[in-house]
């Protein structure tokens, strides 16, 4: 049976959306106060230098409305994630930023690409696709929640906006269904029933399944 220590609160489930919210606002709030502009931090496709924002891109973004879309569904996610998969989320969540803004990176259109969607779609497929994949019935409740939240993101892995890095999109929704299946023997798994053997059981029973009792000696009264 599954140990149900896969699914016990612990600080992280906070400790880390909490931290990763107060840095991209941090952050933000350095470039309006001190009129910085990061963007030359995001990933810009096919160039050497652009391969530093795949580690800065999820922290910069564009505007107040850029970040604030980022900010609730980012805090949600993280904190399923590291609930429900917690003794995986730190792998699912390293390298799958690292693997998300690599392929943005050879993906992508010349452009500055910035913001934390990508590492949102990350987890959305991830912690969708791997409730389905393992078969275990609290993640699979888990996926419909999420398809129901935020099931209308996926019309954004397409070219539908121009000023929207569909390809950052894209690559976070196939990198978290690749992980998905990666991980999937990993973490929270479906409850296994183990039933004892029973001979006696077994016995009424012939070898094609048929009930076959035992024939019961007749009893002579004369003895």
């Amino acid at each position: 049976m599954m140990d149900e220590t896969n699914f016990k609160f612990n600080s992280r489930v906070i400790a880390v959306p909490a931290g990763a919210i107060f840095l991209i606002w941090f952050i933000y709030y350095l470039e309006i106060t001190f009129g910085f502009n990061l963007n030359k931090y995001g990933i810009y496709p096919k160039s050497f230098v652009g391969l530093r924002g795949i580690l800065c891109s999820p922290f910069i973004h564009s505007d107040t409305s850029h970040l604030i879309n980022n900010s609730v569904p980012l805090f949600v996610m993280l904190s399923a994630l590291y609930y429900f998969y917690g003794k995986i989320a730190n792998r699912v969540l390293i390298a799958g930023l690292l693997v998300t803004g690599l392929l943005t990176w050879l993906l992508g259109r010349p452009s500055y690409h910035i913001g934390a969607s990508g590492i949102v779609y990350l987890l959305v497929s991830f912690i969708f696709f791997s409730g389905i994949i393992r078969k275990y019935y609290r993640l699979i409740a888990l996926s419909l929640v999420v398809v129901f939240l935020y099931g209308s993101m996926v019309w954004y892995i397409f070219p539908t906006q121009e000023r929207i890095s569909w390809e950052g999109h894209l690559a976070g929704f196939l990198v978290g269904l690749a992980f998905a299946f990666i991980f999937r023997k990993q973490g929270p798994q479906p409850e296994q029933f183990i039933f004892s053997e029973n001979e006696e059981f077994e016995q009424l029973f012939d070898e094609n399944g048929n009930f076959n009792p035992p024939i019961e000696e007749p009893i002579d009264n004369n003895e």
